[in-house]
């Protein structure tokens, strides 16, 4: 199988990204090093940002989804979640110029809202992924005035082996495995497709197929959010769960429709693992 390429929302992705610097060189009058390059930082990918209001009982949010990137200039396409001011299924863009330094990124007016985001990448150089940490501002609409800190990380690449445990509500189990993929780019929502194949031990089905979809339906990844539609032919199990910092085990909650388990809903804990991990 491929690896997963991970998922993501609505600002959050364009800001997660990591910040490089150039080489220092030696200039050959005075033999002393030269100022490093001025390099743009690399943040293409899946994001998913989380905000800290300064005011005392304000919301937090999640910002989650994809950024794309030409030079310095960004967009992306998110989603707000966890705001009673933002409707979590509103694709929201956002863009701006990124810099080795201080980058701002603004989204675009939606419900008469406006999410301004100043901050610097960084690139962690043990494990090679971005992150982010700055402040954020909302201008108009229900939640104006709002802000406070944000920090975001890229979501890198998932492996491509799943296992996992479903238990419903009756705390009966059964097994599932397999192999999922991620999309490399992007679907218009922000989300990553997820395609594959499993099998699951238990007698109302067996072998299933990984649907492709997009948020909020099918096999997809935004952010840290991960959905996936097994479909066995005789039932469907659809998945919602949360990806872990790890990015090794996802949590959620499951049902499943038609077949002889129709109806039937509970939790499930998959663990996500490389191939080449023992």
């Amino acid at each position: 199988m491929r690896r997963l390429t991970v998922i993501a929302f609505p600002m959050i992705s364009i800001l997660l990204s990591g910040c490089g610097r150039g080489a220092i060189g030696t200039s050959p009058f005075s033999g002393t090093p030269s100022s490093p390059a001025n390099s743009v930082p690399d943040i293409a990918g899946n994001w998913q940002f989380n905000t800290t209001p300064s005011a005392q009982g304000a919301q937090p949010a999640s910002i989650a989804g994809s950024v794309s990137q030409n030079g310095a200039q960004v967009t992306g396409a998110f989603h707000v979640g966890g705001s009673n001011c933002f409707n979590r299924l509103t694709v929201r863009s956002l863009t701006g110029t990124v810099s080795s330094n201080t980058t701002t990124l603004t989204s675009t007016a939606a419900d008469g809202q406006t999410i301004t985001i100043t901050g610097q990448f960084t690139k962690s150089a043990s494990t090679g992924t971005n992150s982010f940490a700055g402040t954020y501002s909302v201008s108009g609409g229900c939640d104006a005035g709002d802000q406070g800190s944000v920090a975001g990380n890229s979501v890198p690449d998932i492996a491509n082996n799943v296992s996992g445990v479903f238990t419903n509500s009756a705390q009966q189990s059964f097994d599932m495995s397999g192999g999922i993929a991620q999309n490399a780019s992007a679907d218009p929502t922000g989300s990553f497709g997820i395609s594959g194949t499993a099998a699951f031990a238990t007698p109302c089905f067996n072998a299933a197929t990984v649907q492709a979809g997009a948020f909020p339906s099918g096999s997809y990844i935004l952010g840290m959010s991960v959905g996936l539609e097994f479909d066995a032919g005789s039932g469907i199990v659809t998945f919602s769960g949360t990806l872990n910092q790890d990015r090794n085990e996802i949590v959620g909650n499951y049902t499943i429709s038609g077949g002889a388990c129709d109806g039937a809903t509970g939790t499930a804990v998959l663990q996500v693992t490389s191939p080449w991990d023992y």
